[in-house]
């Protein structure tokens, strides 16, 4: 059963049955008993692949407008258990959420003053100071179309670009829409001398259906799988893209609070490549901090040494090319054997250091010569894995001619 369970494809595929069931009007208990697991595992991603697959079937956008209400409704349990982190100040979204809540408090005002008019009315109690108060609100909603228009030029096209299932942003769209409209209708009905209360309590209960939903689905399923699918960075293009709009209301960003988050971006995202670059090699993991093989190779080159890397077959595999080298190399030299880099009257000594050091007799050899005016110290150290498995031999030659005449101190704070 748990492989039923976990199979994305699968369970994808009975969420899509049974909206399509819904859709055609067939008996919602038995296709809730039919579907019940992957209904209980669905996530808000299913969702996604649900709507946008419907929309690729050809159903309608009114159709699925039409329906949609009823299929969440089933959704809605494993839908907000899915556990999500909520943006932070300096995130888009976080500003987007706050316009939600300075919403909900309008209509939560609009709410009790129809209530209390109604109440009135039904009284024949004079209601106009009331009915005043629910019409500047209910005008002030106007102003919450930018919340919309945001989501439509700025979020949108950058979902698009994350989901395959994006097409769900249509529907979205079309509710905005109507919202839009309704709002207008609205203003249209308030202009009235005499108001219409039947009309009126229609007219707001059809745009309180239409908003209150919308908030639903874009914090319980489109935010959390904004901030899953699409870059931090990508999030603070959004805040300088939004900027020129504004937000509605009170809410109000905070500079201090945009900086921070766009920081914060910047770092996620180094912290991201580097991730990405291990995953595909392109960085090197070098436990105590991770290196473009490019930042390796100008580190090795700047150190005042010349290295020679020999395996533990004793093959050359690496030398370093520092400014100034006191040994002729060459790139003929990788893939030969270590003695064969030496002429006959040494190789001796070479294969004495080496045999030292892979019976583990040695682990070093120094020695010291002159050298065109230089005094320069050879060393050669075993290498050597966490089980003390030979892994080669390093070779580092040094001019320690200066470093010989060093005397006294000079602190790093004399340094100029």
């Amino acid at each position: 059963m748990s492989e039923f369970i976990n199979n994305k494809e699968k369970r994808v595929e009975n969420l899509f049955a049974f909206s399509i069931g819904i859709i055609n009007r067939e008996n919602g208990k038995k296709l809730i008993e039919k579907h019940q697991f992957s209904i209980d595992q669905l996530t808000p991603h299913d969702v996604i692949e649900v709507v946008d697959k419907l929309v690729r079937t050809g159903i309608s956008t009114e159709i699925i407008k039409k329906n949609i209400g009823k299929i969440l409704n089933v959704f809605y349990k494993p839908i907000v258990q899915y556990p999500w982190e909520k943006p932070r100040k300096g995130h888009f979204l976080y500003y987007l959420m706050q316009e939600n809540r300075a919403v909900e408090k309008y209509l939560d005002e609009i709410k009790i003053s129809l209530k209390l008019i109604n109440k009135k009315a039904k009284a024949d109690e004079d209601y106009i100071g009331d009915y005043q108060k629910m019409r500047n609100n209910l005008l002030k909603l106007n102003e919450f179309v930018l919340h919309y228009d945001k989501k439509e030029n700025i979020l949108f096209p950058y979902i698009e670009k994350a989901f395959e299932d994006y097409r769900c942003l249509q529907i979205m769209w079309s509710f905005h829409d109507d919202i839009r409209k309704k709002l207008k209708e609205l203003e249209q009905i308030l202009k009235k001398e005499t108001p219409d209360l039947k009309e009126i309590n229609k007219e707001v209960a059809a745009l309180f259906f239409l908003i209150v939903p919308i908030v639903f689905r874009e914090e319980a399923i489109l935010f959390p799988l904004a901030l899953e699918q699409i870059a931090l960075t990508d999030f603070v293009q959004m805040n300088k893209e939004a900027e020129d709009l504004g937000y509605v209301y009170d809410v109000k960003t905070d500079k201090a609070d945009l900086d921070a988050f766009a920081e914060f971006a910047k770092m996620q995202s180094k912290h991201k490549e580097t991730e990405n670059n291990l995953k595909t090699g392109d960085i090197v993991d070098l436990e105590t901090g991770f290196l473009l093989p490019e930042q390796i190779k100008i580190m090795l080159n700047t150190l005042p040494l010349d290295i020679t890397y020999v395996d533990e077959n004793d093959v050359v595999r690496y030398f370093s090319s520092p400014k100034d080298r006191f040994f002729t190399r060459s790139k003929a030299i990788i893939g030969r054997t270590v003695q064969n880099c030496h002429p006959p009257e040494s190789i001796h000594v070479v294969d004495k250091i080496v045999n030292s050091f892979k019976t583990g007799e040695k682990d070093e050899a120094n020695f010291w010569i002159q050298m065109r005016g230089k005094f320069v110290l050879i060393r050669y150290f075993a290498l050597r894995d966490e089980k003390g498995n030979y892994k080669g031999t390093l070779e580092v030659s040094q001019d320690i001619t200066e470093i010989r005449k060093l005397e006294g101190e000079q602190r790093l704070l004399d340094w100029e």
